[in-house]
């Protein structure tokens, strides 16, 4: 992926979402050629010229100030990740030549963490949201139908992204798919922001973007945005439908890592459910467990 283009494209599909009455602009008789606000208009509110805005958004001006980046993303009212986001792609980091990328792994510590966790189902995340390990209940919760010990194996590893596109499966686990969708590929968007030239996470947009015309028109939105951590109802096959939260571990120590937790309200029908599933994961042989 090209910062510089996507740079641009960023910025003109938020100046897409404001008309001119939006930021207190007078508007005038007459169809406009463009959606949103115009470069000269959004230049204007941001104090800068139209010359250095335009080279801005045509990724001509690596050295952009702060307060530059700041007043266009004010204008463009860009929230705390669509900043991130901005900053990113403005600021690209300089290539430097690499050793080859080692499969990811999650430390022996944090296995051993969400392996505590026992009828809590939880996972470890790689950088580009591959599953690097899950307890057993993880597993039974999100992927019951996929070898167990997949996780292990750095060329077979589940994707969220990849299943949540591409598998039927986890399409008819999640009650509202749409949402889940589009939260999964707003939380995509940020980590191509921060690693635009990394071949995997490339390769898998560009799968994800062929196998699928729901993510491509998606990932086209250039909506960016953390994964929330409002409740979803999961429609088990096992179990029937469950209302988790899921909260989210960001490892200081793993770049990009995260350990995502799910969790019921206590005393509630969810929770009872949770508890169901629990008791026939530990009553499932191990390799029934690993292909169930």
């Amino acid at each position: 992926m090209d910062a510089h283009a996507e740079l641009g494209e960023f910025l003109r599909s938020r100046r897409a979402r404001l008309q001119p009455e939006d930021a207190g602009l007078p508007v005038y008789g007459g169809r406009r050629r463009v959606p949103g606000l115009r470069r000269e208009e959004l230049a204007q509110l941001a104090g800068v010229s139209a010359g250095y805005y335009t080279r801005l958004e045509q990724g001509q001006s690596p050295n952009a100030s702060d307060a530059v980046l700041d007043a266009v993303a004010r204008v463009l009212r860009l929230g705390g990740a669509e900043r991130a986001h901005l900053y990113s792609l403005a600021r690209p980091k300089p290539k430097t030549p690499r050793p080859a990328a080692r499969p990811e792994q999650a430390r022996p510590g944090v296995r051993l963490m969400i392996e505590s966790f026992g009828d809590v189902p939880a996972l470890v995340m790689g950088r580009f949201l591959d599953v690097l390990a899950w307890n057993p209940m993880a597993h039974a919760l999100l992927a019951g139908h996929l070898d167990f010990d997949a996780a292990n194996r750095p060329g077979d590893r589940p994707n969220i992204a990849r299943m949540l596109f591409l598998d039927p499966h986890m399409r008819e686990l999640y009650a509202d798919w749409p949402h889940k969708a589009r939260s999964t590929v707003a939380d995509l968007r940020l980590i191509a922001g921060r690693h635009p030239d990394a071949p995997a996470l490339s390769g898998l947009i560009g799968e994800l973007t062929l196998g699928s015309t729901e993510f491509a028109t998606l990932w086209a939105s250039h909506t960016v945005g953390d994964c929330d951590v409002s409740a979803r109802t999961y429609r088990h096959p096992m179990v029937g439908a469950m209302a988790l939260m899921t909260e989210f571990m960001v490892l200081p120590n793993d770049e990009g890592q995260r350990v995502a937790v799910f969790n019921a309200e206590p005393g509630s029908p969810s929770e009872a459910a949770l508890r169901i599933l629990a008791d026939l994961t530990a009553t499932m042989p191990a390799d029934g467990r690993r292909r169930a």
